[in-house]
């Protein structure tokens, strides 16, 4: 009983794998080449094939290999490097909604007290 609650939760974590891979992988899939190039990153091409070999591991070995292991370190790498960085490239980013300048406070435009 211990081993199929142990195998449930190795499922459980190579299903968490395929979809951060799988997440990246869309995610690299929609931001346009340039971005990549103006994030100064790695290309398009490399971050799609990176992460599809990523996903593929992630589905065909088992958790216990080291092989989705190094995927999940390039799913991680493109989450919290990568992805951030597009966005800021593209004008996405930023933290903020809307593309606000830095002048704005929380409920509007700072005016110095006019």
């Amino acid at each position: 009983m211990l081993m199929m609650g142990f195998a449930g939760f190795l499922g459980l974590i190579k299903i968490v794998l395929m979809g951060l891979a799988a997440f990246g992988l869309v995610d690299a899939a929609i931001h346009r080449e340039d971005a990549f190039r103006a994030a100064d990153k790695q290309t398009k091409p490399f971050w799609l094939i990176i992460l599809g070999i990523a996903l593929v591991v992630s589905y065909l070995f088992s958790i216990m290999s080291f092989l989705p292991v190094i995927g999940l370190i390039a799913s991680i790498v493109y989450i919290v490097d990568v992805r951030p960085a597009l966005r800021q490239a593209s004008g996405k980013g930023g933290g903020r909604r809307g593309g606000g300048s830095s002048s704005d406070g929380p409920y509007g435009p700072y005016n110095g007290g006019r």
